[in-house]
């Protein structure tokens, strides 16, 4: 077990495998996320089983990325240096929530304490911050991915782990995205509706957007909702160049159910506009399964946009 009072840190080369204008770098703060637990709590979670011996998973249930000024998820390219500090919480349940801060190399981040505070209340305007709440699950049915319990593995040693404050905790705001379908009820402050609300058909994809474990992958989800914002953003006459120039300043995303190969999804996009500032603008994202009307994820994807091409 850790010390409560450190964290792992890393030393990052930016590599083409975790950068891109897709999923990428989410994959790659998912695997840190999945490091970090294994080495905080003394479990192997790529290899985790219950007491009966059946696989179970470390999911993710609510990822959140905030964007700095230097380094920002659509913002990193090939050879980018970055100090990487991650920190484990324990979320009750047996459920963790990991805390990561991406820092310029030689900003001198690299060995401070990554504080719940920080993160919260004064993130460093150039950093990065990622926070990823996670749930032990388990098939209820061998041959479905549509029926998932959760089921902690019988090694998984989580009590030492430091508590988050309750101030900082996203229950409440998780659990009323998936009651409500989204992030944005109650309309997020200082924006307002623009436009029409649209829906999009995604078919899954079962060469892409599938792991190892038979499962819809997590970081499939931001390309499936990527994938719905770039059309959403040709209706609106803009480029795809600078839809990969884009900013995310905040994205949430709530996972709340997988799916079975074969599968249709649609997505339900609003688009909300910041009223002092034209350029920014939230993405509400609305992902269920089509035959059944499932939820199975929701999005909200703040962004600032380059007004013409750079």
């Amino acid at each position: 077990m850790m010390p409560e009072n450190t964290a792992p840190s890393r030393k990052v080369v930016v590599a083409p495998g975790m950068c891109s204008g897709g999923s990428l770098i989410f994959g790659r703060i998912g695997d840190w996320t999945w490091e970090s637990v294994a080495e905080a709590c003394g479990t192997n979670v790529h290899a985790a089983r219950t007491a009966e011996g059946q696989p179970t998973y470390l999911s993710f249930y609510y990822y959140r990325v905030r964007g700095g000024k230097v380094v920002h998820p659509h913002g990193l390219t090939f050879g980018d240096e970055l100090d990487v500090t991650s920190r484990v919480f324990q979320f009750g349940g047996g459920s963790v929530l990991t805390l990561h801060r991406l820092a310029p190399a030689g900003s001198g981040l690299g060995t401070a304490v990554l504080d719940p505070a920080e993160v919260y209340e004064t993130p460093d305007p150039e950093c990065m911050y990622a926070e990823t709440l996670n749930r032990w699950i388990a098939r209820g049915r061998p041959d479905s991915n549509r029926v998932l319990t959760e089921t902690v593995p019988h090694d998984f040693a989580y009590a030492d782990l430091p508590r988050l404050p309750n101030r900082f905790s996203p229950r409440t705001l998780v659990g009323r995205a998936r009651h409500a379908g989204s992030f944005c009820v109650p309309g997020p402050p200082g924006f307002t509706v623009a436009g029409e609300e649209r829906s999009f058909t995604y078919a899954l994809d079962a060469v892409r957007d599938i792991n190892g474990a038979g499962l819809v992958y997590f970081a499939s989800y931001f390309s499936i909702f990527d994938t719905a914002l770039l059309r959403l953003w040709r209706g609106l006459g803009r480029s795809e160049r600078q839809f990969l120039q884009r900013r995310v300043i905040d994205q949430k995303v709530g996972f709340f159910g997988n799916a079975d190969l074969g599968s249709l999804f649609t997505i339900t996009a609003r688009r909300w506009q910041n009223v002092a500032d034209p350029l920014s603008e939230i993405a509400d994202l609305e992902l269920r399964e089509s035959t059944t009307g499932r939820l199975l994820a929701v999005a909200a994807i703040e962004t600032e946009t380059p007004s013409t091409p750079a």
